[in-house]
């Protein structure tokens, strides 16, 4: 229970279909944090739905793995000029791994969250689905569930619009009904943003910026660190106002290059390893995939490759340069709300 009012009604299903039910707010943040998922009044809230509810509540504290395994590795990417991700690593070393590990290990059958996605039983076992509210689908963060994990989560609300969700929970008088959706990281001040965190953990790199046609230094960032390739917010639009793009980060020479959109396609991304996939789906080199490479990106079509160990997903038609440490996510073509996968780009 995240103190948000998913989870909020997650529990309150459970609750109402007869299940014995206990609520876990997971403790993950040390810090100072005013956003997201682990500021105190999200426990504070977890905990008084708890009570609505008639069900017991417990706060794990997981900071120290934490930091380990989600704000290290997020700074660490960044010190190299990476673009992390940390709610999928956080899906994936936390909730997904240590929490459902000590849910088996107190006697509890199920973990029940509130993600809006689907795991629906198919002819191979449970398999994940995109939630049925497209606005709010949360298939790309847990894309690299694999069976043993699909076996023992239930994603009820994923079933469900966002708006049918809140109707649920004001109609049950749970106080979360109409709290906002977190949209921020969680274990970074949105009055203070990710730019100071960095700086209180190492030092930024500033660059000048190229043009790629000219060559030209066309202006000056103070962090490098923080552009992403194909970033558009932030660059100087060129002379007769076109439009400008990060094309490549180069923190050594201390250099960011931008220009026209074009510059920043590319007809393929590797991957740091094969993708991780649910046991039961089959994938190979030469499959017709869907790959989606951001939260709320459109699917693209293409290819996985595999040659000498080396995996890569092939677009049909050139995208957008996928930041390296980003994930990509996999669909099945033939039936589109299906995840297939997950994998991390490579340098």
């Amino acid at each position: 229970m995240s103190g948000g009012v998913d989870s909020s009604v997650a529990a309150a299903l459970m609750v109402r279909e007869g299940h014995d039910v206990a609520g876990a707010t997971l403790k993950l943040w040390g810090g100072a944090s005013d956003s997201g998922c682990c500021s105190v009044t999200d426990v504070d809230d977890a905990r008084r739905v708890a009570q609505v509810l008639g069900i017991d509540h417990f706060v794990f504290n997981y900071s120290e793995e934490f930091s380990r395994h989600v704000v290290q590795p997020f700074v660490d990417d960044y010190r190299k000029g990476y673009s992390p991700n940390p709610c999928i690593e956080c899906n994936r070393h936390l909730k997904f791994d240590l929490f459902v590990a000590r849910a088996r290990r107190l006697g509890f059958d199920r973990v029940v969250t509130g993600h809006h996605a689907r795991v629906l039983d198919g002819p191979r076992g449970r398999e994940l689905f995109r939630g049925a509210d497209v606005a709010k689908d949360q298939s790309y963060v847990l894309g690299y569930l694999g069976a043993d994990e699909l076996d023992v989560v239930d994603l009820p609300v994923g079933h469900w619009t966002k708006d049918h969700v809140r109707e649920l929970a004001a109609e049950w008088n749970l106080r979360t009904w109409d709290k906002p959706d977190s949209q921020d990281v969680c274990f970074i001040e949105s009055t203070a943003g990710r730019e100071a965190f960095l700086r209180d953990r190492f030092e930024p790199t500033p660059a000048d910026l190229i043009d790629t046609e000219t060559g030209d230094v066309v202006g000056a960032v103070a962090a490098a660190e923080l552009l992403t390739v194909g970033q558009r917010r932030g660059i100087t639009p060129g002379r007769h106002g076109e439009r400008r793009f990060v094309t490549r980060v180069d923190l050594p020479s201390r250099r960011v290059e931008v220009g026209p959109l074009e510059k920043t396609l590319v007809s393929e991304v590797r991957l740091v390893d094969s993708p991780r996939v649910n046991h039961r789906i089959a994938v190979y080199s030469g499959q017709s995939i869907l790959a989606q490479v951001s939260a709320h990106g459109e699917p693209r079509p293409g290819r996985l490759t595999e040659a000498e160990g080396q995996w890569r997903v092939v677009f049909e038609c050139p995208e957008r340069a996928v930041a390296v440490s980003q994930s990509v996510v996999l669909y099945d073509p033939a039936q589109p709300e299906r995840v297939l996968g997950a994998a991390q780009v490579a340098p």
